[in-house]
């Protein structure tokens, strides 16, 4: 198959994708459009929202539609990164043998990440970045495609760990979940408290979403498009001579080289997902909130002042 008959067949499988998603999770299309978008990118994503907002049930259903293995850690203060990526055991004939942990799955829902302390935090930044993992001296590879989705609770709850910096960088998308609207919530509730159960087809295998990925990586890029994905990127840096007055005023920290390279490679999936073959400055605009908004670091005046990221990255527009 072509890349462009590829392509013409991706913006139809992922239509069919969100009427699967649908039949399950009410509203949230921008979430579940984000998700989609860091899974044909290639990347990861963290879920930020309070309990009740079926976060679980949106991943368990995507995973169905994608026709992915799916596994689910619940993330608690006695988790040990052995929980996570398995360990060594005697057998019955004293040779030891690995016994793979949960992290041993094509999508993993680390569910409450930022519940465990730091030490098991760590434990998925390797299989993150590498898709791979190492255990007692032993490299084990992870099956691709590999996607880590993460949820987390607002940082201002009880008993929770915040995140260190190097970790939120290897998610590609923060994506941030509101309460339904009224209408939305109507509907959940006459959905979920009746003895009907939607059946969610699986429409992919995985090898046909790494050949989607490897589609989507092959899409040229504008050279005006990547130095406007590198320009918004540089102005969030308060020390950088690119840099507003409004970033030096209310930005700690802005974000990495990494941030550029995703902003490119999710404007490129919006594009495809979309039936372009190549991406442009609106594509970039469209993606950037949910790459940036992890990315920099406000100060205490942007807190006292109630300017949030979203703010801040939709001026840097």
């Amino acid at each position: 198959m072509s890349d462009v008959a590829a392509i013409q067949n991706l913006v139809q499988k992922q239509k069919e994708l969100k009427q699967e998603i649908a039949k399950v999770i009410v509203g949230q299309d921008e979430v579940v459009n984000e998700i989609v978008l860091s899974i044909f990118a290639g990347g990861h994503a963290l879920l930020i929202g309070v309990p009740g907002l079926a976060k679980t049930l949106m991943v368990n259903t995507i995973s169905k539609a994608l026709g992915l293995d799916f596994k689910r850690i619940q993330f608690t203060p006695d988790l040990m990164p052995s929980d996570i990526l398995g360990s060594e055991i005697l057998d019955e004939n004293r040779n030891f043998k690995f016994i793979k942990g949960p992290v041993f799955a094509n999508i993993i829902l680390a569910d409450e990440i930022n519940r465990t302390p730091p030490k098991t935090q760590a434990a998925l930044l390797e299989a993150m970045q590498e898709r791979a993992v190492t255990v007692a001296g032993h490299h084990y590879k992870l099956d691709l495609p590999y996607f880590v989705l993460a949820t987390q609770n607002p940082i201002e709850q009880e008993g929770t760990y915040p995140l260190p910096e190097a970790q939120l960088d290897r998610f590609m998308f923060a994506i941030k979940l509101n309460y339904p609207t009224f209408d939305e919530e109507v509907q959940v509730v006459k959905a979920t408290t009746t003895d009907f159960n939607a059946d969610v087809k699986a429409l992919f295998t995985a090898q046909e979403i790494i050949d989607f990925q490897n589609v989507i990586r092959k899409i040229p890029v504008a050279d005006n498009v990547i130095e406007y994905a590198v320009t918004l990127v540089s102005k969030t840096r308060p020390d950088n001579t690119l840099a507003p007055d409004f970033v030096k005023q209310y930005i700690d920290w802005g974000a990495g080289p990494r941030a550029s390279q995703n902003l490119i490679l999710a404007a490129k999936t919006q594009a495809a997902l979309n039936g372009k073959f190549s991406p442009d400055i609106e594509d970039v605009q469209a993606v950037a909130t949910g790459i940036l908004r992890h990315r920099i670091v406000k100060n205490y005046k942007a807190d006292a002042e109630g300017i949030s990221e979203e703010d801040i990255i939709k001026k840097l527009f």
